[in-house]
């Protein structure tokens, strides 16, 4: 592979961040008229699963982009070319910030893994709307939005409205943003009543656009949650999302642990804070998917991240409870051919594993689990 042998290793040589926004740029550079599905095409294709129907909208394929790689969707028509079923822009906030001090970002290379503390870096969300005008995807894309910095977990909700409000247009579905370990004291919109308020007030003015813009239905709003949550309060989260007609969840954000790595203690340290991502989280994750699954019994759809390199990866996601997957991580190890190489490995499992449809398969370890008892 020509990603890994050649230009993985010259990437790696550089900063993470550095990287990172050559990466963007190589990408964005693709945005003249057509000429991403010219150069891609043949190359990277969607895998034969059908349409997916999830929250209300047409998946070609379950394997997506996790926010954080796109922030400012200057790069979603080119991503979208390499193969994604979805891509989800941002994190976005309702007006430009920087994000947290340099530098920010920094692999473990033993363990696939990343840490990062950029903290919402982004051009504000009027300009990302503005940007995914001008290059927009052909695959269904959805906007993560956050907190600003400088406002006040109590001023919060005012704060995300203004962030809906300047995306609403151009978002397939709108992500919520309450589990970045990188914008102070974020995770405490979590807490049951901050987080019901913030989730009625955006489905408030959900249902307002919806029927200034004349739309069938409000759009889809998911809730990104932490891994770093106990089961009690994830419970706690999905009553309330359940109560508050949320589409999905998403499961799960980094994490702030960083037990059972192979990477020395000394390099840890000195990466600093930040949240973790990539393999050491897959097992978490896929814990958080199982418990959504079986609190739900499979009605509330779960977008499953976290650690997927491989279509085995993804697999056991789908098994878990997930019915689309996210990778970030993965897609900086593995390289643009991840997403391709993942659908033809979901294909090739289904088939052997005797699954008719990837719906078929969702949760199928779960509903073994619960039909044992």
């Amino acid at each position: 592979m020509i990603y890994r042998s050649l230009l993985r290793p010259i990437l790696f040589r550089l900063p993470a961040e550095t990287a990172h926004e050559l990466a963007i740029n190589s990408f964005s550079s693709l945005l003249r008229p057509g000429f991403a599905r010219r150069f891609f095409s043949g190359k990277f294709h969607r895998a034969p699963f059908g349409q997916l129907t999830r929250f209300g909208l047409l998946f070609d394929n379950p394997v997506g982009l996790a926010a954080g790689f796109d922030k400012n969707g200057t790069a979603t028509q080119a991503l979208a070319a390499l193969g994604f079923g979805f891509i989800e822009a941002g994190t976005v906030t309702s007006r430009p910030q920087p994000g947290n001090p340099k530098p920010r970002v920094f692999r473990l290379v033993r363990d696939g893994a990343l840490i990062n503390r950029l903290g919402f870096n982004n051009c504000g969300a009027a300009q990302l709307a503005e940007n995914i005008r001008r290059h927009r995807p052909d695959c269904v894309l959805g906007v993560n939005i956050g907190k600003s910095r400088d406002v006040a977990v109590d001023d919060a909700v005012p704060d995300y409205l203004a962030s809906f409000d300047a995306v609403y247009s151009v978002a397939d579905y709108i992500a919520i943003n309450v589990s970045s370990p990188n914008t102070p004291n974020l995770r405490e919109l979590q807490r049951p009543d901050m987080l019901s308020a913030l989730l009625a007030s955006l489905q408030r003015r959900n249902r307002e656009l919806a029927t200034r813009d004349s739309l069938p239905r409000p759009k889809p709003l998911l809730l990104k949650i932490a891994p770093d949550l106990t089961n009690e309060e994830i419970e706690s989260i999905v009553q309330i999302a359940l109560q508050q007609n949320i589409d999905g969840l998403i499961a799960t954000n980094t994490t702030i642990r960083r037990d059972k790595l192979r990477t020395p203690p000394e390099t840890i340290a000195e990466c600093g804070e930040g949240g973790l991502s990539g393999a050491p989280l897959r097992q978490r994750s896929n814990e958080t998917i199982a418990l959504i699954y079986r609190l739900t019994r499979g009605t509330l759809p779960v977008i499953g991240v976290g650690g997927v390199f491989t279509a085995q990866d993804a697999w056991e996601k789908i098994c878990a409870g997930a019915s689309l997957i996210q990778l970030y991580t993965g897609f900086i190890y593995e390289g643009p051919q991840v997403a391709c190489q993942i659908n033809e490995g979901l294909a090739a499992i289904l088939k052997r594993e005797g699954f008719a449809s990837l719906d078929e398969a969702i949760g199928c370890q779960m509903l073994n689990a619960m039909t044992a008892k």
